[in-house]
């Protein structure tokens, strides 16, 4: 049986590719912020990535065939630079070299960068190929930690991937959707919202868990990819969607303190590249994670 290593497996995301990974026959072991007891999801093993000591060890230990690192700061309006910096550019490279250390062999390591380091792109649908224009800290980090990771391809078998939004059960409230959703479930009266008009391409995290199996058993050493659904929803639509499933409508209020000088507008991706590497994995549709979403309370 093959061992998946899963760096923030206690978070949104890693939950939900723990999952997947341990259905389709894989022993999942994982990094977190909490220790959990050894069972259907595997060992955890507390460890924070700025310990190179501690996590040469677990590496070691686990001896990985596959390793997934989603581990880092995901929140853009994050304020605290130095943190974005040292966590997802510094603790990344300090995950690679203690697998490089560690001895062990893996076929695939998969680093999660972000569709964010595209910025405001002028075209759209937006492929692998569009000028990078990262557009606050959280897009440099991910940018500078993809050019820092290129350095181990030698090394390693790295795959890139740049997931545009996606959200999903579980999903922290301070993320727009799951903070939208709450609002309708509570049908609180006011809610108060940024810019309507961005326009975001949304998957589903389901969606996104199962692209990054298919790409670790793909062998597409050096390759990014975008992890996208092709499709763009503004603020406006979403609202509207949720009108429909909810049968509320509270008051919407656009809050200046909301709207960011540095947002992004329009992000859409192009899922060429990936659906050529990997088949066509079936979107669920938005409405349809949406009502998942209300229907089912973290």
């Amino acid at each position: 049986m093959a061992t998946a290593l899963i760096t923030g497996i206690n978070g949104f995301t890693g939950r939900y590719l723990a999952q997947e990974l341990r259905f389709a026959g894989y022993s999942v072991a994982g990094l977190g912020d909490v220790v959990e007891a050894t069972g259907e999801a595997g060992e955890v093993f507390c460890c924070d990535l700025l310990d190179r000591v501690h996590l040469a060890g677990v590496v070691s230990h686990v001896m990985p065939d596959v390793v997934v690192h989603l581990a880092g700061i995901a929140f853009v309006p994050n304020g605290d630079a130095d943190a974005i910096f040292r966590t997802n550019v510094v603790g990344t490279r300090n995950l690679l070299d203690a697998v490089v250390k560690s001895g062990c062999r893996p076929r695939s390591v998969l680093l999660a960068s972000s569709a964010n380091i595209y910025g405001n792109a002028a075209v759209m649908p937006i492929d692998e190929a569009t000028p990078a224009a990262p557009a606050n800290d959280y897009a440099v980090s991910k940018l500078a930690m993809e050019y820092m990771a290129r350095l181990w391809c030698d090394q390693l078998p790295i795959t890139l991937v740049r997931p545009f939004n996606y959200t999903g059960v579980g999903q922290s409230l301070n993320f727009l959707l799951p903070k939208i959703v709450d609002h309708f479930r509570r049908r609180a009266p006011v809610l108060e919202l940024g810019n309507l008009d961005v326009v975001r391409d949304y998957s589903d995290v389901r969606s996104v868990v199962k692209c990054y199996r298919l790409l670790l058993e793909a062998g597409q050493t050096g390759e990014v990819f975008n992890i996208c659904s092709g499709r763009g929803y503004s603020l406006l639509e979403v609202l509207q969607m949720m009108g429909e499933i909810s049968g509320y409508a509270p008051e919407i209020r656009v809050n200046p303190a909301f709207v960011r000088d540095n947002e992004v507008h329009r992000l859409i991706g192009s899922r060429a590249k990936l659906d050529a590497a990997i088949g066509v994995v079936p979107d669920i549709p938005l409405r349809d994670t949406l009502r998942w979403m209300l229907e089912n309370p973290a």
